[in-house]
């Protein structure tokens, strides 16, 4: 009794939010995970541990999705192709006119290269952005008969594409499990949560791979991002409202039931 009361005078410390009330009450039915020492857990890819956080990240996001938004794999190709180093909200305000004025890979394979600069010019980067994208239209319209392709291979052959925009596309909207999307959020949570040690994305993504089940490849992607943005914040995470907090015992814990 004494236990809880100091636990939740501690939540009142760290300012937890009103709506972290139902964060709580998830995070009371996962396990804990056990540390070795501060900052440490005891056999972190354990696959019970694993499937705990893909579970409590399920029942707090149920129904995630690309934050993105788009109508076709190509505008999804696009819109992905803005999103480095930008945010997906400024995106999400380029792109109704950046498709209004061209709405197929044929249009913006043939528009103008300054006009184009000018309509994405806040996304940054917008010089190679421009090139990126106009090159994939072409690519598409050439290689493609004007379809995005299906498989990693054929994406990757598309300038601008890497992995992380292969795997969003082919995810987000062919529903085709290939890979693990990482972007800044999955990359630091994942190894908050010490699922990876790794610091390049590559080796991120094939070590999430070897321990996130295949049938939630996609789903964890999207779910991560969510909660990087909504709690688990790069300089102050919201630890006190985290469905994760149990299993969780990262050193950059703002607060801590155990």
């Amino acid at each position: 009794m004494k236990k809880r009361a100091r636990a939740i005078k501690a939540v009142r410390r760290v300012g937890a939010s009103p709506e972290g009330a139902g964060a709580r009450a998830i995070a009371a039915t996962e396990p804990v995970a056990p540390k070795k020492k501060p900052g440490k857990t005891k056999r972190p890819l354990a696959p019970e541990r694993v499937a705990a956080i893909v579970e409590a990240l399920e029942r707090t996001y149920p129904g995630a999705v690309c934050a993105l938004h788009h109508r076709s794999a190509w505008e999804l190709t696009v819109a992905t192709i803005l999103s480095a180093q930008c945010t997906d909200a400024r995106v999400n305000l380029v792109t109704p006119t950046l498709f209004k004025l061209y709405p197929t890979p044929k249009d913006m394979a043939a528009a103008s290269l300054p006009e184009l600069e000018e309509v994405i010019r806040t996304t940054g980067f917008f010089r190679n952005k421009s090139k990126s994208i106009q090159g994939a239209a072409r690519a598409v319209v050439e290689r493609y008969g004007g379809e995005v392709p299906r498989t990693m291979e054929e994406l990757l052959e598309l300038p601008g594409v890497a992995r992380k925009t292969a795997n969003v596309v082919l995810g987000s909207w062919f529903a085709i499990a290939v890979g693990v999307v990482v972007d800044t959020h999955v990359l630091r949570l994942s190894r908050r949560l010490e699922l990876t040690k790794k610091t390049d994305p590559v080796k991120v993504e094939q070590d999430l791979m070897r321990v996130i089940p295949e049938t939630k490849w996609i789903d964890y992607s999207h779910m991560i991002i969510q909660h990087g943005r909504q709690i688990c914040l790069a300089r102050k995470p919201r630890c006190a409202d985290c469905t994760l907090e149990t299993l969780c015992n990262s050193g950059d814990k703002t607060w801590s039931s155990h």
